[in-house]
């Protein structure tokens, strides 16, 4: 113990009782030999490995989650070589094969002349503390998934679409390869609403969302709401031709539907206009024309008596 603490004989037991208390558990390794000249007892009670069986660094690293050991183990010894005290934190293994989270804390000792001359530290028990870390990250990760999703219908929403639109933009311009907008109107909403009332106007909402949803087949294709009754898809790596292809798809799943819609003025069952533009972006064209050029095809269909699918290259 005196080897740890370098104090006088008298204050040993003192001291040993102190270290051996605590939840941390401290440690010395002696640089030369990379062996311990002491492990604290709580070390077994925790892994499973008796105090006894700790004799080298060796016995440190093997201990340790492989898929912790090799940064851990090469960060702890280029600090140590450069004199630096320094924190580490990995899974040690326990001697039933499982693991405990480890925050070891690290201080170099140096002799005389400046050289390393040992490692002291501590390692603690954080494994609850990383529990309510990865609860905390996996709360991020779904509140940034409700940030990108439309709040009623549970498809993207216009925070997600224009997030995808800047990126698939950007990289249709690299590839040169074709960039296809859809964007969907349902027709005479406003009187679907107050025929049918609201509740039954969200109810349409979702439904139509989760269709287009299902039109959306490609990994990369993005359904969005973009507010109120209009919706978007964005097709990466598509010609105007496969486009229409599935804008057509789009209106045969609304007609599936069969929504009734008496106060229609074109249709007894709800249904939707459509525009469709196919571009391959350039430099000089920015993602927010884009959008106005589909509008305009949009209101195009919308004109020419709605229920029809209007569709240009750009």
């Amino acid at each position: 113990m005196s080897e740890l603490l370098d104090e006088p004989d008298s204050n040993n037991a003192v001291y040993k009782t102190l270290l051996e208390s605590t939840k941390a558990i401290p440690w010395k390794i002696d640089w030369a030999s990379m062996k311990f000249s002491y492990i604290g007892p709580q070390i077994e009670p925790l892994l499973g490995w008796s105090q006894d069986s700790w004799g080298t660094a060796e016995d440190w690293a093997t201990r340790m989650h492989p898929e912790d050991r090799e940064y851990v183990v090469n960060f702890c010894i280029s600090q140590s070589k450069a004199g630096v005290d320094h924190e580490a934190d990995y899974r040690a293994l326990t001697k039933n094969n499982g693991y405990v989270w480890i925050r070891d804390v690290v201080h170099v000792v140096r002799n005389e002349h400046g050289e390393v001359d040992s490692l002291i530290g501590f390692m603690f028990d954080i494994s609850e503390r990383k529990k309510t870390e990865d609860k905390l990250i996996n709360l991020q990760k779904e509140l940034e998934a409700l940030s990108f999703k439309d709040g009623l219908t549970g498809i993207a929403n216009r925070r997600m679409f224009d997030f995808r639109l800047d990126t698939e933009w950007a990289s249709a311009r690299r590839s040169n390869q074709p960039l296809s907008l859809i964007v969907l109107d349902i027709d005479f909403f406003k009187q679907y609403n107050d025929r049918y009332g609201h509740v039954h106007g969200d109810k349409c909402l979702i439904s139509i969302g989760q269709t287009l949803n299902l039109a959306a087949a490609r990994p990369k294709d993005i359904a969005a709401r973009l507010g109120g009754e209009e919706f978007v898809l964005l097709l990466p790596e598509t010609d105007e031709n496969a486009a229409l292809k599935v804008a057509k798809r789009c209106q045969r799943l609304i007609e599936k539907l069969k929504i009734p819609h008496e106060a229609s003025s074109i249709s007894q069952s709800l249904t939707a206009s459509i525009g469709v533009g196919t571009i391959i972006p350039t430099t000089e064209m920015e993602p927010e024309n884009f959008i106005q050029a589909v509008d305009k095809l949009l209101y195009a269909a919308k004109q020419k008596g709605r229920n029809r699918i209007e569709s240009a290259r750009l």
